[in-house]
Order: C-alpha cells, then structure tokens, then sequence
C-alpha cells in the first residue's frame, strides 16, 4: 500500500468512537478523521464532545454507553447521518477520579455502576452497532495492561474486556465483523494524573523498559491498524502496547 493510500485508507467509511471528547479516545477520533473517516464521537462531555467533532467535520451524539437506549439512539443516528458503520472504538469508561479501593470493600452500587460502563458498556453499544455492518466491519475494544498485574476492580473490568472481546470474535466472525482490543500501560493523560498518586506513577515509569509514559499518540497506530482492511485475518486478539510493561513468554 502507497504512503498516499494509507493517508486515506478509511475514505468513505463511518466509524464510531465512544468515550472520544479528551484523552486516547480524542486521540483516536483526529488520527481516524486524518485519513478520511467520518468520525461519530459518543460521549457524555456534551461540551468538548462537540467541539472535538467540529474540529474533525464528525458528528457528535450525547450517548450513555451503559444504557440500552442511548445505545441504540447512537447506532441510529450515525446510519441517519452516514448511511453506514463500518467500525466501532469502545473507548468509554470511568477512569479519572475513580475510587480506589479493593474489590471486597468497594461500595456495591458504585462497583455496580463502574461496571456497567467499564464491562458492560463495550457489549451494550456493540450489540446495537453490529446489525448495521451489512458489509462487514471491525470492533476495537479498550482494554488495559491491569488486566495482567492487581488493580482491583479496574483490572477485573478489562480480564472481562478481554473475554468479551474473544466472545464476539467468535460469535460475529462469521458475518466478517472483527473484534480485538488494545491493553495500554500506563499512559499520560488527565485521567490518569487525577487518579493515580504521582509516586506511584513514578514507580510504575521506572519498572518499564521503556521508561516513560505512554502518551495517547503511542496507541493510535495499533488502533488504526486494527480498523484497516490490513488487519483483515486478525480477530478475537489482545495487543499490550505498554512499553514493555507486560512480557510473556
């Protein structure tokens, strides 16, 4: 593939990103828009949310990526809008000013919340999506490193990321639609300064082999890979891109 067609390799094709009005998913959204998708970012930062699509000519849609119908409103206006959804980014989650806490302490409502965005929020907008991909399409799922190392109720919600994203592999491969996820380390956005005390990033930096940060533009390359026709026999696959963090043998 030229470097002029993989400029533009997602020309003519609709691809959802929840979660999108600031950190990786932002970051995600201006990289898909850069080469050509009409981007649709879903989020509940109705503010930055539309600002960031009026930056990249996208659409914007309010979404609760934990509720049925909110749902299935965004599946319906991006076909309204675009006709079609050729890919779909499950970015959305609870992650700056999360509780800290342990998984037999953790207040049961809030746990219950937590994951109904963090888990079941990935599932609920891709089983209003998938109808729509007549032709096909692909999921990216976004799961994080926690799911191999302790972090709590955090890392429970991406080990089911993680599940979910082999689950609908296998029961959507057969319509061609793709499902993968990508397992960042940790990465520098406000999110993660807001929840995670600074000594404790330190350490987690210096354990790296890699040692710095993450940043959002780290993992767009993997996201955009995963979306491309490219990663046309790749499916059911979770890919650390961490720095290093996670090694296994």
């Amino acid at each position: 593939m030229s470097s002029e067609n993989r400029n533009q390799r997602f020309a003519g094709k609709t691809i959802i990103v929840t979660g999108a009005a600031g950190g990786i998913g932002e970051a995600y959204a201006r990289a898909l828009a850069g080469e050509g998708a009409n981007v649709v970012v879903a989020d509940l930062n109705d503010e930055q949310g539309k600002q960031v699509a009026a930056d990249i000519g996208g659409l914007y849609v309010s979404t609760d990526v934990a509720d049925e119908q909110s749902a299935q409103a965004l599946a319906a206006a991006t076909v309204d809008a675009y006709g079609r959804i050729d890919g779909l980014v499950n970015n959305a989650a609870i992650y700056g000013g999360m509780k800290l806490d342990f998984l037999i302490t953790v207040p049961w409502d809030y746990y219950k919340k937590f994951m109904s965005v963090n888990l079941d929020g990935a599932l609920n907008v891709t089983r209003a999506v998938y109808p729509h991909m007549a032709d096909g399409g692909a999921i990216v799922n976004q799961s994080s490193t926690a799911a191999w190392l302790y972090s709590g109720f955090y890392g429970l919600a991406k080990v089911g990321v993680n599940g979910l994203t082999q689950q609908l592999a296998t029961e959507l491969g057969g319509q061609n639609i793709r499902v993968n996820a990508i397992a960042p380390g940790p990465i520098d956005t406000e999110a993660t300064r807001s929840t995670t005390p600074k000594e404790m990033v330190a350490d987690i930096v210096n354990r790296l082999p890699l040692k710095r940060f993450g940043t959002p533009e780290d993992l767009v390359g993997m996201c955009l890979f995963l979306l491309s026709d490219e990663a046309g026999w790749v499916t059911g696959q979770i890919f650390n891109v961490d720095g290093g963090q996670v090694i296994r043998s």
